[in-house]
């Protein structure tokens, strides 16, 4: 077993008396056990982070200069990082690394951004000038899908407008964020981020907690419902940013076999578990056994594998709740008359493994269709009109992200533009930059994440309006 790594609260290593196992989904067998958080070292670290408040928040020029050093660090740590990342959540070792490096890119963005003030009136009667400030401490809390960018999304704005936080990662990876929590200790002010870990009821305390200002979520769309609860008595800000059912619309001039790569590998990076890659497919009615055909070769060539082999492309599924859900909705789809082109089934052995799996024959109404997989199963579906096929593409309560193929860009940015979600795509999908706002409509969030819109989600607006009467 690994040995169990610290939590980082005040600036220190704080170890529990009680821990929780952590299991390696490449084989289904706990390799490491985390620390599980008390609430009395819970109340340490809020009390802790509020205390580093106090003056974290008055040195801009300082906040900009740790928030680079700490990029600096993490990518001095990637070989330490990346393979507990693979050991944990089960994605490939260049998947883990390209991770890591990503928490340095969104740490170096957001040190160089600017919080503007705006000035109102400036004459002989009156200054008005409106300004931003940090809010307080901020509660994070992580998903175990890509739990160090995710971390990043929260951290680098979070801390580069004047906050300080509190983080916790998901139980099923909380080694990574721990570990990222220890290399930023080194570098930030004591207090400043501090990172615990727990099972289930450690979240529902840090969302009801008295001490964070804003909470700030990323995970399913059942449990964002409970922390936007949570925070209603005590009017607490919220960034949820849930689930994705997002759609691709092929046009009838898309290039099947110039996108087939690129639209396969923007369904299932990361094995299907990102909130806003494709989980449907809506193809012209002619063109329907083209695209699935294409679809099915690509998915056909990719090796399953356990993360820390090389020549995997796609790894295990993290958990295996989540293998169990993925194949109850496959099961369900066949049972229907849906057929699985390639994969459909577990994949026999150890560990939490499922087959690239393209579905052909399915309908809305289907739950394979209808729900969130977050996992490695496309379902195709044929559509006879455009209309039609916005229609049916609008037609959920999610609205992450989406996008449109085709060869007429103009054309397709336009279909585009009648996608009601967060960010809509053309000839690419799950295009996203540090400078760039993420955010969903109707149940995928509420607020954004990234650029100068997630910057100001972090803070309060204040107006200092100075008479000259």
């Amino acid at each position: 077993m690994t040995d169990e790594i610290p939590m980082t609260i005040g600036g220190s290593a704080v170890t529990t008396a009680g821990s929780f196992e952590v299991i390696d989904p490449a084989t289904g067998v706990p390799f490491a056990t985390a620390p599980e958080c008390t609430e009395a070292q819970l109340d340490q670290a809020m009390g802790a982070a509020r205390e580093a408040f106090r003056t974290w928040k008055q040195d801009e020029a300082a906040r900009r200069e740790l928030l680079l050093a700490g990029a600096d660090a993490v990518l001095a740590a990637t070989d330490t990082i990346a393979p507990l990342l693979t050991r944990e959540q089960g994605k490939p070792l260049a998947d883990a690394r390209m991770e890591v490096r990503s928490v340095a890119l969104w740490l170096r963005h957001f040190a160089g951004l600017d919080v503007e003030d705006e000035v109102l009136q400036d004459d002989d009667k009156a200054h008005i000038r409106v300004v931003r400030r940090p809010l307080g401490v901020v509660a994070a809390i992580t998903p175990w899908n890509f739990p160090l960018s995710l971390a990043a999304w929260k951290i680098a704005p979070a801390l580069r407008a004047g906050n300080t936080m509190v983080l916790k990662p998901s139980p099923y990876t909380p080694l990574a964020t721990l570990v990222l929590g220890q290399v930023l200790a080194d570098v930030l002010p004591a207090g400043v981020l501090n990172v615990v870990s727990g099972s289930d009821p450690l979240g529902a305390l840090m969302t009801g907690h008295p001490v964070p200002r804003k909470i700030s979520f990323t995970g399913s769309v059942a449990t964002g419902k409970h922390v936007a609860a949570a925070a209603a008595p005590d009017l607490k800000r919220i960034t949820l940013e849930l689930g994705g059912n997002d759609p691709a619309i092929l046009l009838d001039d898309v290039d099947v076999e110039a996108v087939a790569e690129r639209l396969f590998w923007s369904a299932f990076r990361n094995n299907g578990q990102v909130c806003s890659a494709v989980k449907r497919i809506y193809a012209p009615e002619h063109r329907y056994d083209e695209v699935v055909e294409a679809l099915a070769a690509v998915a056909g060539s990719v090796r399953v594998g356990a993360g820390s082999d090389p020549k995997s492309r796609l790894g295990p599924l993290n958990n295996a709740p989540q293998l169990k859900r993925v194949a109850r909705l496959v099961d369900d789809a066949l049972s229907r008359g849906g057929q699985a082109v390639v994969g459909g089934a577990v994949v026999d052995g150890p560990g939490f493994f499922y087959q690239p799996t393209i579905l052909r024959g399915v309908a809305d109404g289907m739950a394979v269709v209808d729900e969130e997989q977050f996992g490695p199963v496309l379902p195709v579906l044929p559509y006879r009109s455009l209309d039609e096929a916005v229609e049916r593409a609008n037609g959920t309560h999610f609205g992450l992200s989406g996008s449109v193929w085709g060869t007429d860009a103009d054309r397709a940015a336009a279909v585009a533009d009648q996608l009601d979600c967060g960010t809509a795509w053309v000839n690419t999908h799950l295009a996203l930059r540090p400078d760039q706002p993420f955010g969903g409509a109707k149940w995928s969030g509420i607020g954004v994440e990234n650029g100068h819109w997630g910057l100001h989600s972090f803070t309060e607006v204040k107006v200092l309006h100075r008479s000259h009467a």
